[in-house]
């Protein structure tokens, strides 16, 4: 047994077991090599993780939880392939690729000496990497099932980024719940990786002013020119809903995320150096929809994704209104989330492989003060039922060690009313600009209504 304690004030997490969860059979009589798609080469090798939390299960055995929870996974893994294999790169290249040998997925089980109402929700600092999450780069799935002294438990899941984005993840944590509920599954996966360059490739200038070629040295070291801060705030409905209405104030419909965002734009001019004359915010755009009709990728499992890069002076986001910024903001995200962007993105690519590619604004390039804002309205939360019970909290964290830019991640609420949660990786200033408005409010057990 390995005990964690992160010092004082804070919890110990003891580490009482670990699994290799595989398929029930394996689906190939020798190992198949996945290929990644070109978008799958700019997302590097991040971990990418999700907690949940669940409270009220004493009535069920923690033994019988984890049990189960194998046990589906067994299944899920089934459809999910290549979520049960290893990744390593292409001697010749260098480029990550998938081999299909079912070698499994990490299951951590593990016991933290408080009750979930005592656990610090907004510092994710104190609670995620080491205790509430573990990391072993040997699997690209892992999951740490901590109990509490309340009965409660919490989940968490790490993905390797070359899996699959949100939508893909999204979609194996349905999978493995429909399945834990001895339930149909609702996706068939599409592995293909189908997203292929024309011939000849060609794109336009512009994607050479967003993205770079790099390597995976230069990904793991990116520079920090600030402290960078982890924290999760609650967003209420009706705080959402009045940001919208602000932002179309001039009769022109703007949804709630450029709402959101230009809200966020506004804010971040009172947390930079005087000196600054601009800052930048950028935006993940899901491609599904864009490259192909939605229902031909609903099920695709990959990533598929792009990032749409707005600059703005000081000056003009001081003077606007939220209506003027979430215009902006409007454009910025239009000029990406079409079929002929990602078309030259997947050129641009191959043009530039082999190798790992990413955008400047995530690799910090420039000297710009950026934040980049990933949207998962979407993404399941309240779904996401094992047999015990709806979560009553489900988001997205990073364990990340260096990020060239302030990162949030916005996700549904567990109460399936309008309002959210939005996990953040911020410079001090800017967590304390946000905070100083009722907007965003720090995650607490109250909140929770624990």
């Amino acid at each position: 047994m390995e005990v964690v304690d992160s010092g004082p004030g804070n919890f110990e997490v003891s580490f009482t077991r670990e699994s290799i969860v595989k398929a029930i059979s394996n689906p190939f009589p020798e190992p198949k090599i996945l290929s990644l798609s070109n978008l799958d080469l700019l997302s590097g090798r991040f971990p990418v993780t999700y907690f949940y939390f669940y409270q009220n299960v004493q009535n069920v055995n923690y033994t019988t939880i984890t049990e189960s929870l194998k046990s589906s996974l067994s299944e899920t893994l089934e459809y999910y392939y290549p979520f049960s294999g290893r990744i390593t790169e292409k001697p010749e290249t260098g480029e990550p690729e998938v081999i299909c040998d079912n070698t499994g997925a990490l299951v951590v089980e593990a016991q933290a000496n408080i009750p979930l109402k005592q656990l610090n929700f907004y510092n994710l600092d104190l609670s995620l990497k080491g205790k509430l999450v573990s990391v072993n780069s040997g699997f690209p799935v892992q999951v740490q099932v901590t109990s509490y002294t309340c009965g409660g438990i919490s989940i968490t899941f790490s993905f390797d980024h070359a899996l699959g984005d949100a939508s893909s993840f999204g979609k194996f944590l349905v999978s493995w719940s429909e399945l834990a509920r001895k339930k149909p599954v609702s996706c068939i996966p599409d592995h293909s990786r189908n997203l292929f360059p024309r011939c000849p490739p060609t794109y336009h200038p512009s994607v050479d002013q967003t993205y770079i070629k790099c390597s995976l040295h230069e990904i793991l070291n990116i520079p920090m020119k600030k402290r960078l801060i982890k924290r999760l705030y609650f967003i209420d409905a009706s705080s959402i809903n009045n940001l919208q209405i602000l932002a179309c104030a001039d009769g022109t419909k703007r949804t709630k995320i450029e709402a959101f965002s230009a809200y966020i734009w506004k804010i971040m001019v009172k947390a930079i150096d005087e000196c600054q004359e601009k800052c930048k915010m950028g935006w993940l755009v899901n491609g599904r929809g864009r490259i192909r009709e939605d229902y031909l990728m609903s099920n695709y499992i990959g990533n598929v994704l792009s990032v749409a890069v707005g600059e703005s002076s000081v000056e003009d986001l001081n003077k606007g209104s939220i209506s003027d910024i979430a215009n902006h903001v409007h454009e910025a995200i239009s000029s990406v989330a079409n079929e002929d962007h990602f078309l030259d993105l997947i050129d641009w690519i191959e043009c530039h492989r082999p190798g790992l590619m990413m955008s400047k604004i995530v690799l910090g390039l420039g000297d710009t003060p950026a934040l980049v804002l990933s949207s998962g309205r979407r993404f399941p939360v309240s779904e996401v039922d094992f047999g015990f019970g709806s979560p009553v909290l489900g988001t997205v964290c990073s364990t990340i060690e260096r990020i060239g830019v302030g990162y949030m991640n916005q996700r549904p609420s567990a109460r399936d009313d309008g309002s959210w949660t939005v996990s953040a990786i911020l410079w001090p200033e800017l967590a304390a600009a946000l905070e100083s408005d009722s907007i965003f409010q720090p995650m607490s057990a109250t909140l929770l209504q624990f």
